[in-house]
């Protein structure tokens, strides 16, 4: 292609699949290197608003300041406004422990979505091209992927958006020669020690030497596998919503639905994707299918528990070892549970609320000042209406609470005696009797 059909190109693309506002500026993320080099030229000459914005992620030393000084002065002859950043991007990685390609990721995206709330741009570009989805779409193959992963690149996501993805590498070599544009070269593109890096190097030009239009077959591929996706989208969702209902912060998964689905291990990954479950653990989790209850396995932010006929997705709960201390004095705490505290004269009036909420005590029975922690194995209680203690784990059991109802339960004692299970059920020991005079009323507000 000569420079108009370059520039043609990219105008149809824009029109058709990004719809880009000339009435808006556009971020473009300009390092210097060939591809932003061109991205900013074609979007000046289709007469867009555009703003360079440079990121220094101080990783190569003087040839990154180079490259911000080259994309400074790229800017100035383009006339277009010129910002730039400097990351610590190491401390980044080592704080957030990711590694530094990620590292860069995050950086970089989040400044460019900040530079743009503050100018109020339309759109952030950026310069991917046609050879870069290609190697996303093998990146993805080789780590592991749904078939989002097989699509590519996507021309728009959120406010980013790509206009050379209808450009191969080539095509932009070419455009830069035609126009007599200067680019800088980053040596690490050069280097094999990035997975991506070695895709380019090594594998595309083996492919290549068993299919010279490897490109343009991954590509028509990938763009067959997104209008798929569209479809399969559509059928998940619908089959999602058929075996699985949230309720309030917990997802439950009908077992024997999800296995008589056509796809129970396909619907699984969808279902705990957004979650972190990784594929690998598909296996395991259809394992716990036929398993018996209180099984779970974890991700990084999540909990997947096998109760009975169903799997319970729940954020994880960390639980401190605080312990709240109530003296006679208080009348309410707020952590780690609300609780109001009453007390009563007892009258031939007062009636016992019926209420799991409340817990009503003999007040001559309990000995300040009161403590609420969480519970622990090994604890043990007296549950009204019964003689003998039980233990706290045994009561859990033969009222089948899940692993996250236990997670979620406090306990309220008296010197060392637990005198309520809070919102579950009270001592027997310090039960309201014949004798009471003085009540002791205490009230959960969750």
């Amino acid at each position: 292609m000569d420079l108009s059909e370059i520039t043609l190109h990219v105008k149809q693309f824009i029109d058709s699949r990004i719809h880009l506002d000339k009435t808006m500026p556009i971020l473009i993320g300009l390092s210097g290197g060939a591809d932003s080099v061109a991205l900013s030229d074609i979007l000046v000459t289709l007469g867009y608003r555009c703003i360079a914005c440079h990121c220094n992620f101080q990783l190569r030393g003087e040839e990154a300041e180079r490259d911000m000084l080259f994309a400074k002065d790229m800017a100035l002859m383009l006339k277009i406004p010129f910002r730039s950043v400097r990351f610590d991007t190491e401390m980044y990685a080592s704080r957030k422990h990711i590694s530094i390609e990620m590292a860069c990721r995050e950086l970089r995206y989040e400044w460019f979505e900040e530079q743009r709330r503050k100018i109020g741009a339309g759109a952030i570009a950026i310069a991917h091209h046609r050879d870069d989805s290609v190697e996303t779409v093998l990146l993805n193959l080789i780590r592991g992927t749904g078939i989002s992963g097989l699509t590519g690149i996507h021309p728009v996501n959120g406010y980013i958006v790509r206009p050379l993805l209808c450009l191969s590498r080539k095509d932009i070599e070419s455009y830069l020669s035609l126009r007599e544009l200067p680019y800088v070269t980053d040596r690490t593109n050069k280097e094999d020690i990035y997975v991506r890096n070695k895709i380019r190097l090594q594998v595309l030009p083996l492919l290549e030497s068993i299919n010279p239009s490897v490109y343009e077959t991954i590509e028509r591929t990938a763009s067959n596998l997104y209008e798929t996706e569209q479809l399969y989208r559509s059928a998940i969702s619908s089959f999602i919503d058929k075996i699985t209902e949230q309720k309030d912060d917990e997802l439950y998964i009908d077992i024997s639905k999800l296995l008589d689905s056509p796809a129970p291990r396909t619907l699984l990954f969808e279902i705990l994707k957004p979650f972190g479950f990784l594929p690998i653990q598909l296996k395991e989790v259809l394992k716990m299918a036929s398993g018996i209850s209180g099984k779970y396995i974890l991700s990084g932010t999540h909990i997947l528990l096998k109760d009975r006929d169903l799997f319970i997705v729940k954020e994880k709960t960390v639980y401190k070892d605080d312990v709240t201390v109530i003296s006679e004095n208080v009348l309410e705490i707020s952590y780690p549970v609300r609780l109001k505290i009453f007390r009563v004269n007892r009258t031939s009036e007062y009636k016992i609320p019926r209420d799991t909420n409340v817990a009503v005590f003999d007040a001559d029975k309990i000995k300040f000042p009161l403590t609420v922690r969480h519970w622990k194995e090994g604890d043990r209680f007296i549950p009204f209406g019964m003689k003998g203690s039980r233990k706290l784990s045994d009561y859990f059991r033969d009222k089948k609470f899940t692993l996250y109802q236990k997670q979620e339960v406090y306990v309220l004692l008296s010197k060392d005696e637990i005198i309520w299970i809070i919102g579950e059920r009270t001592s027997d020991k310090f039960r309201v009797d014949g004798k009471t005079t003085r009540v002791l009323e205490i009230k959960c507000e969750k």
